[in-house]
């Protein structure tokens, strides 16, 4: 009887460690995975895609071996935020890691890893070529983390191995050509051939930009196909998991470092063999449903037998417990931006099916807001020089213009995100729907990037999760605040005034900010803000200067100077040097003469600001 039970037991062990993807760690015979990743790639640049000038052979083979991912997403628009999503599971602003670069390291939640060394303790051997960029500390992740790290090196055939390689070819810096180039290269992919999205003039400069990366492209293709090569060489391609897909999007002018498309969707193909296409579960050809970079980390987990973690975010799109009809009802995908270098612009979009909510918290900031990396490329600096021309159509001037505070695309009928429908009565339900679903999203994390990142640096790290979890409420209370920007002002005004009155400084914070997004139509709060102009909290100062320049109430300069002298936090003049630029930089603009500054901190992306305030980094007016 003893006997019968026993088996019974085993046997139902058996079926439940298949069921949801457990091995025995002494199990000879588990999955290998590598990861290939190139950098700033976007859809918009893949034949796999629909884009024919973009074609990729060696990718397209494994896409035929496996399944192509039509929607998957990186959280965030720029590499040390969405590499460390990537690796975490876990959404950047809840933990602290969202800002790039990081000016202080965040701790992940206790007891929580970065995801590889799970499966070092489970006995895989992981490898990294070579790129990390990660915002948080990143304890004993890999056996070998360098530009000669291979999974040829682990200390036997039968272990098994994640290895995660990454080609830069296609990153952003390869599109920094000087003029000389447009006349001396010459390109695979004929100019003449492309087509420019509407927001882009068309110009030779666009034109050969955009021909470059297509070669760059086929190029990092190439690559590929090598490093399968060697997986094939070494008798493994019938044992290994292969992932392919870009770090983010990018990386024309209006992609990398935003929430649009070209900055969040990429390409995402999985190919399992034979042996593991059950293991698997999703089958080859196309799945629509909509995947982000939180959910790469338990889905190898799940993938390799290895519990996933609870303090995760995401959650697994293939393998044990997932089905090809359960992940093709997925329509939700979310992504942030913050600090880029020195650049500043708080935004959170949502897409969700065929729509897409982009949420601007600072709105009167243009996209086009000066980042010295940036406008290196010469397809930034000739955009800048036409609009200042007054060359551009309406279409292409926006990226120049205030944002508005809340953007709603339908993505089937404008794929380019150009026509803005959140005024659009027939469009109400909709976009009543996803602010409010966004807004539960922001609150629930909660999103530390409420708190300027100076007073996150000081209070909040290391360990952003557990005072995030402290402060949900006052977060929730700053996120209310924030949205009284989407009242008519009739409605918004009373209670603005008294957030101007506040005992509590971020209130006032948001407040101000609230009214920036206003402008004209807040003027009657310009007498609460004047009073704030010696408010002692520095931060409440600089919104109050700003929403004053905005009115053409006060010369902000000397409450931005006084700051700037008397800031010891480096992100303070950060932040500081950030409403400088915009005010410079708008139309009318106020001047600053930027060589007699006296800033107290130093950081070098404060010296990126000075010196584009100086006339360097294409910053000549």
């Amino acid at each position: 009887m003893h006997s019968k039970l026993n088996l019974l037991l085993v046997a139902f062990a058996a079926v439940a460690a298949l069921t949801l993807g457990v091995f025995d760690s002494s199990a000879a015979e588990r999955p290998n995975f590598v990861w290939i990743l190139s950098e700033d790639s976007s859809v918009h640049y893949f034949r796999l895609y629909g884009h024919e000038l973009g074609a990729t052979p060696e990718i397209e083979k494994l896409a035929e071996e496996g399944t192509v991912f039509e929607h998957a997403f990186s959280c965030s628009p720029v590499c040390s935020v969405a590499r460390t999503t990537l690796m975490s599971g876990m959404h950047a602003p809840r933990v602290g890691f969202q800002h790039h670069r990081k000016f202080r390291i965040a701790e992940l939640p206790k007891g929580a890893e970065l995801f590889p060394a799970y499966l070092r303790e489970a006995g895989y051997y992981t490898t990294n070529n070579s790129k990390k960029d990660y915002n948080v500390e990143e304890g004993k992740v890999w056996d070998e983390s360098s530009n000669k790290a291979t999974w040829r090196d682990r200390p036997s055939p039968e272990t098994p191995f994640f290895h995660m390689q990454t080609f830069t070819l296609s990153h952003e810096s390869s599109l920094h050509f000087p003029p000389a180039t447009m006349e001396n290269e010459r390109l695979t992919t004929d100019p003449a051939d492309v087509e420019l999205a509407p927001y882009h003039p068309d110009t030779p400069t666009f034109r050969f930009t955009k021909a470059r990366y297509f070669d760059r492209i086929r190029a990092m293709d190439a690559e590929v196909g090598k490093l399968v090569a060697r997986l094939e060489e070494d008798g493994l391609l019938d044992d290994t998991i292969i992932f392919y897909f870009g770090d983010h999007g990018g990386v024309l002018p209006r992609s990398k470092g935003y929430l649009y498309e070209t900055g969040l969707r990429v390409p995402l193909v999985v190919r399992a063999p034979e042996k593991w296409r059950e293991h698997v579960r999703i089958p080859p050809g196309r799945n629509a449903g909509f995947v982000s970079f939180v959910d790469f980390a338990p889905t190898v987990l799940r993938l390799a037998g290895v519990e996933v973690p609870e303090t995760m975010d995401g959650r697994p799109f293939v393998g044990p417990g997932v089905s090809a009809e359960e992940l093709a009802q997925r329509d939700e995908a979310y992504g942030y931006a913050d600090r880029f270098d020195e650049k500043y612009d708080l935004c959170r979009s949502l897409r969700k099916g065929r729509y897409k909510y982009i949420r601007n918290y600072q709105a009167f900031y243009p996209d086009a807001l000066h980042n010295n990396y940036r406008y290196i490329m010469l397809a930034y600096s000739e955009w800048r020089e036409l609009h200042r021309q007054g060359k551009l159509n309406d279409v292409q001037s926006a990226f120049f213009e205030p944002k508005p505070v809340e953007m709603l695309f339908d993505l089937e009928t404008d794929p380019h995100e150009v026509k803005n429908l959140a005024g659009n009565p027939a469009y109400a339900e909709v976009l009543q729907d996803l602010h409010s679903r966004l807004q539960t999203w922001v609150k629930r994390l909660p999103d530390l990037s409420f708190y300027p990142e100076s007073y996150l640096i000081e209070e909040a790290l290391p360990d952003g999760a557990e005072f995030g979890r402290t402060h949900k409420e006052e977060i929730a209370r700053l996120i209310d605040t924030a949205d009284l920007a989407l009242l008519p002002f009739e409605q918004a005004a009373p209670r603005l005034e008294s957030v101007l009155e506040s005992e509590n400084r971020w209130v006032q914070y948001w407040g101000l900010i609230a009214c920036s997004c206003f402008g004209e139509e807040a003027k009657s709060l310009a007498p609460l803000a004047i009073e704030l102009l010696d408010d002692s909290e520095l931060m409440v100062r600089v919104r109050a200067a700003e929403f004053l320049a905005i009115l053409g109430e006060a010369d902000p300069a000397p409450t931005l100077r006084e700051v700037l002298a008397a800031a010891e936090n480096p992100l303070v003049s950060l932040l500081t040097l950030n409403t400088i630029v915009f005010l410079r930089d708008r139309e009318p603009g106020y001047e600053f003469d930027a060589d007699t500054l006296k800033i107290k901190a130093s950081a070098q992306e404060i010296e990126r600001r000075r010196d584009y305030l100086t006339g360097g980094a294409r910053g000549k007016r």
